[in-house]
C-alpha cells in the first residue's frame, strides 16, 4: 500500500495533541468503523454516543477510546490496495 509521506506528515500535529502518548488505530473496512484507543487494555466504565454517531469510551473519567461509525461516509477514503 503506497502512502504519500506528505499526507502522513499533515496529521502529525493532531496526533501530538491526543490525550495519550500511545495510541492504537484500527479500521474495520467491512463494518466501516474506525477504532482509536489510547490505552490497552482499556476497561471502559462509561460509554457515551454523541449526536454524530461517535462513541467515546471513558475509564475513571479519562478518555481511553473513540469509535467512529460510518467513517468512510464522513471522510474521503484515499486507501488503495
Amino acid at each position: 500500500m503506497a502512502i504519500a509521506m506528505e499526507e502522513i506528515m499533515k496529521i502529525v500535529p493532531n496526533l501530538m495533541d491526543m490525550p495519550s502518548n500511545h495510541m492504537w488505530i484500527d479500521y474495520d473496512e467491512e463494518a466501516d468503523v474506525l477504532y482509536i484507543n489510547f490505552k490497552k487494555p482499556a476497561h471502559a466504565d462509561e460509554t457515551v454516543m454523541n449526536k454524530d454517531d461517535v462513541i467515546l469510551r471513558y475509564e475513571k473519567d479519562n478518555l481511553v477510546g473513540i469509535t467512529i461509525l460510518a467513517v468512510s461516509k464522513r471522510f474521503k477514503k484515499k486507501r488503495s490496495r
